[in-house]
């Protein structure tokens, strides 16, 4: 998730006057967790694009630490997600938010239908490939349709989402976006992905200033305000981890060096609640026709289901939460 976007509503809250003095306490000792405590999210985003991605997604969860996901409803494996999921009562799956479609010949189109949403529609018929086509030709309200759709149809599925975050940062693009994006959440009452606590990870990823950082905590005392949990950090930056070509080589090697930067990451987290985002995929022959990530997101899910890692987590007294667990204690408050 392309977390730059933040910045343009970073200049939104100064305007609508959500800017507010930041508070000492984290967000996970509001929600009645111990002072102090690390925990963390281990996200998976992605699940639905490919049957590849559900594999390698679910093995996460079922057999290693990854604890939480999220879909993306208009892509074409989402029923077999779906179908999965209902296996494993209580996994916890929000919706991963969609407004393009990226890869050359793998592609969707909008849920809302071309007539509903033309703005978010490309001459093939399917999403833009980028945030920045999303940004020039749609609006707001198309927008704002799209992402209704998209959990009206988890609904029909009988899948309610747990909480709701943003493909490639697209709803982080624009003020008017995230101000969608957030107003869904709220209406639904669905937790909304957003980092408002003290970001430090997530600040030394952007170098961003602590004015920026200040105004982002006053959209996180927005949604906890509504009545929605709030992240008090985000990490996002593992998708960028790039090793020494012969790393690829084995599973053996890729496995080791992602399961030591995922403990590097955990040893640099402060204090409250963190989201660690992935992409974990069992990739198969196919998936290089579809992208040529393959590598990075296999590497995720080898970590995930690396001993290694969890032997860590155990021995730091690191504390997993999920998405489902933080609203059921917001809602207890």
């Amino acid at each position: 998730m392309a977390m730059k976007y933040l910045i343009p509503f970073l200049f939104l809250l100064v305007q609508t006057g959500w800017v507010t003095a930041q508070t000492e306490t984290t967000y996970a000792e509001k929600l009645g967790y111990p002072k102090n405590a690390k925990i963390i999210i281990l996200h998976i985003d992605d699940m639905g694009m490919s049957y590849d991605s559900n594999i390698g997604g679910i093995e996460a969860m079922t057999k290693g630490v990854a604890n939480s996901c999220s879909v993306m409803m208009p892509c074409p494996w989402v029923p077999g997600f779906v179908h999965a999921m209902k296996q494993y009562p209580g996994m916890d799956a929000g919706l991963h938010l969609t407004l393009t479609s990226e890869w050359k010949d793998y592609r969707w189109g909008p849920l809302s239908g071309k007539p509903n949403v033309p703005g978010l529609t490309d001459r093939e018929g399917a999403m833009w490939r980028g945030v920045a086509d999303v940004v020039k030709h749609a609006t707001a309200d198309e927008v704002e349709t799209e992402i209704r759709v998209q959990v009206e149809r988890a609904r029909t599925m009988g899948f309610e989402p747990t909480h709701l975050d943003s493909h490639m940062g697209t709803l982080f693009a624009t003020p008017a976006f995230i101000e969608r994006y957030i107003k869904v959440g709220i209406d639904y009452q669905i937790p909304v992905m957003f980092p408002g606590g003290h970001n430090t990870l997530i600040a030394q990823e952007l170098k961003n200033t602590s004015a920026n950082m200040q105004m982002a905590r006053a959209a996180g005392k927005k949604l906890w305000d509504a009545g929605l949990p709030v992240l008090d950090d985000l990490y996002n930056d593992s998708y960028s981890w790039k090793p020494a070509p012969d790393i690829y080589a084995s599973d053996r090697k890729l496995q080791a060096y992602k399961t030591a930067k995922y403990i590097d990451v955990l040893k640099s987290l402060k204090p409250g609640i963190t989201m660690i985002i992935m992409h974990c995929t069992n990739t198969t022959e196919v998936f290089e026709h579809i992208s040529d990530s393959g590598p990075t997101r296999r590497g995720d899910y080898l970590a995930m289901i690396d001993p290694r890692l969890k032997k860590f987590i155990e021995k730091e007294g690191i504390i997993l939460t999920t998405w489902r667990e933080m609203m059921e204690r917001r809602k207890n408050l």
